[in-house]
């Protein structure tokens, strides 16, 4: 069974399911008010992978990650800028799922927006107020946190030790700096909407709580997110569910940064790049990778050179695929994964991903995987060879790596012009070695030189 960390206990613990064969996860998702960045696409590819792996365990994973639409950014924006909220939120949303769609990253199964649930969270305000947990002042309603039980409990620090050092914004009208915002009373020029205590608009801190509890139930297996939503965000969601009494999440999994010079990025020190920046100028795939060959809860840090690096491991990946699919006839293409050496590279595979989602030691085993295969092609031990690239297909779906491969056969002709230029090689007649690699580019193929003869694939 697959072990993750937990960052309410602060341990690594086998994941413990509501019900047998089924996962429920909820991972925040954006506030759409700009472009997405590199720390928005790793959580989003570390959560993606977490999914896939259960689902490659043959688990069925309900995927709930939520859209914010309305917020503090996006109304300054709009002024800023001169739109609605509306404008900006759709904008920015539709930029969001074309870099999610670039970087291969499957769709939620449900994707809830913070507009569409403002009433549920005017009725969870209301129970809240209801029992004294909630007191209204001249700005809003707020949540009274000496009413939570445990409060603190991600953050690892209690109730005196938040007072004392409170990451939020200090507030005279609040009790305690810790206590936050469920309902802001409306300011000139910001959208609003109805409520008991006055037209407003609902914190942030609620809508997690209500959307996730309204698809998942009470008791939901997973909720993920960046390092930074473990306090206040994931806290304050805890919360609020806890005063309440409904069981929130069974297990807290949290991603680590991305890192520029060791500082971690983000729009507010502007030190960010964008998604649709990095997708312009790199493989897509090689981000995936790079957050696979990084411990998920561990600092990366992206710049040309590691996606450079990522780029030329994807280029092993894809020539394997290529030299795979050009030597290996039919007539060794067997169904399933049998050699010893592919078997024992996959049970490594599934070994690390089942512990902590170790993705570097999976991604290792993909790759020492290749390098048998081609161990085995050069030895002509085709049936051998094409269980590891059975293996290696299986590895690289578990984690939504995608490979690129030639379609189709090689044509006769071009076989005729490779063996030409490898005898050519062979009898050390460069000149017309070049000149049939010429005639091979002009075919368009791109060429290889391996140990085992010229390769192609097309360019």
């Amino acid at each position: 069974m697959v072990k993750l960390h937990d960052t309410a206990t602060g341990s690594v613990k086998e994941l413990e399911l509501r019900r047998d064969g089924e996962v429920s996860m909820y991972v925040c998702g954006p506030t759409v008010y700009g472009f997405p960045h590199l720390g928005h696409g790793r959580f989003a590819l570390t959560f993606d992978i977490l999914r896939r792996y259960l689902t490659f365990c043959g688990l069925n994973v309900v995927y709930v990650s939520n859209i914010t639409d309305i917020d503090d950014k996006i109304i300054q924006r709009a002024h800023a800028e001169g739109k609605t909220c509306d404008e900006i939120a759709h904008f920015y949303e539709e930029k969001w799922w074309e870099s999610m769609d670039a970087l291969s990253i499957l769709r939620p199964t449900y994707t809830p927006h913070a507009l569409d649930y403002v009433e549920g969270m005017v009725d969870l305000i209301g129970k809240l107020f209801n029992i004294d947990a909630a007191y209204e002042t001249s700005d809003g309603l707020y949540l009274d946190v000496s009413k939570v039980e445990g409060y603190g409990l991600l953050a690892h620090q209690d109730l005196k030790s938040l007072r004392s050092g409170a990451r939020v914004e200090i507030d005279s009208n609040k009790r305690s700096p810790v206590d936050f915002a469920l309902w802001k009373f409306a300011k000139p020029g910001e959208p609003i909407w109805p409520s008991p205590w006055g037209n407003g608009r609902p914190g942030w801190h609620t809508e997690c709580v209500v959307m996730s509890l309204d698809l998942l139930g009470e008791g939901f297996d997973i909720h993920g997110g960046a390092q930074d939503l473990i306090f206040p965000h994931h806290e304050n969601e805890r919360a609020q569910a806890v005063v309440l009494g409904r069981k929130f999440a069974r297990h807290w999994v949290h991603n680590g940064w991305v890192t520029v010079e060791g500082e971690k990025m983000s729009k507010s020190l502007d030190n960010y790049t964008t998604l649709p920046e990095l997708l312009s100028h790199h493989d897509p795939r090689a981000f995936r990778l790079l957050v696979l060959r990084s411990h998920y809860r561990s600092p990366i840090e992206v710049t040309p050179e590691t996606l450079t690096d990522s780029e030329a491991a994807l280029g092993r990946l894809d020539a394997f695929v290529r030299r795979v699919l050009n030597e290996i006839q039919d007539s060794y293409r067997g169904s399933i994964i049998s050699g010893k050496d592919a078997s024992l590279h996959l049970e490594n595979f599934k070994a690390a991903m089942d512990n902590d989602l170790d993705t570097p030691g999976a991604t290792a085993q993909l790759f020492e995987c290749i390098s048998r295969g081609h161990i085995l092609l050069d030895q002509s031990n085709y049936e051998a060879a094409w269980s590891c690239y059975l293996a290696v297909c299986e590895m690289a779906d578990a984690v939504g790596l995608e490979r690129k491969s030639i379609p189709g056969r090689i044509d006769q002709k071009t076989m005729e012009t490779i063996a030409a230029r490898d005898q050519a090689r062979s009898q050390r007649d460069y000149a017309l070695a070049d000149k049939l690699r010429d005639e091979l580019v002009s075919m368009g193929w791109a060429v290889e030189d391996s140990p085992s003869g010229t390769r192609v694939h097309r360019s």
